[in-house]
């Protein structure tokens, strides 16, 4: 557990919190009686990191509508978004599952790497109280977002750019990392977007997803599309 205590960089006082939330309803399902599943603490992180992210976008962004806030939250808490920061956190190698999902690949499946995300956030929480929880969700959820300094919007440039392509079904984009430089807490990436094999794109960020989204902006730039 102290490996990943320094990935979440904090130290729980009750670990046996963040034991529960690794533990998958595989499981405890074969072994009834002796643990309880995440299903709980998956609950309540749910509710906490929508309730600090709408905080967070609420006043970060006072002339967005709520029609944008709601998308833009949406886009932040999605399971897709949440199996990343899931994955960056190398949680999937310390989840307690049955034999059989283990089998299956689930120490890799997105809902319960999601789910696993949000189980953990609560344990952070019920153990550091709100603002261990907060500062948990500005390293991960929120990181890519306090790099963004348009007041009165946010762009997903890569959804416009898949949209664009997606006009031509046979054409197909990707992202690739191309360098990654820096220590541990302020590393730089860099990303490029190739369509099919060509590169029409490339960015730089602080996260891999920021690298990404610059990598797209460009593309759309040297496309000659107005963002």
């Amino acid at each position: 557990m102290e490996s990943l205590e320094k990935r979440l960089d904090y130290k729980f006082n009750n670990v046996s919190l963040l034991k529960n939330a690794l533990v998958h309803s595989s499981y405890a399902n074969e072994v009834r009686g002796e643990t309880r599943s995440n299903e709980r603490l998956e609950f309540l992180g749910d509710s906490i990191l929508s309730v600090i992210v709408a905080e967070h976008l609420f006043n970060k962004y006072p002339n967005m509508p709520e029609g944008e806030l709601t998308k833009l939250r949406a886009s932040l808490v999605c399971e897709k978004s949440l199996c990343a920061f899931s994955r960056e956190l190398g949680i999937g190698e310390y989840l307690l599952l049955g034999k059989g999902e283990d089998k299956n690949g689930g120490r890799e499946r997105d809902s319960i790497l999601a789910d696993a995300f949000e189980a953990v956030l609560a344990a952070i929480y019920i153990d550091g109280g709100m603002n261990a929880a907060k500062k948990h969700i500005f390293s991960t959820v929120l990181r890519d977002l306090e790099h963004h300094t348009d007041d009165d919007s946010f762009k997903d440039y890569k959804t416009v750019l898949q949209e664009i392509i997606q006009r031509n079904p046979e054409e197909s984009v990707t992202y690739i990392l191309i360098d990654e430089k820096g220590p541990d807490h302020d590393k730089i990436f860099t990303v490029e977007v190739h369509l099919n094999s060509n590169v029409i794109g490339r960015g730089t960020g602080k996260s891999k997803k920021q690298a990404e989204q610059m990598a797209a902006c460009q593309a759309l730039q040297l496309m000659g599309e107005s963002i």
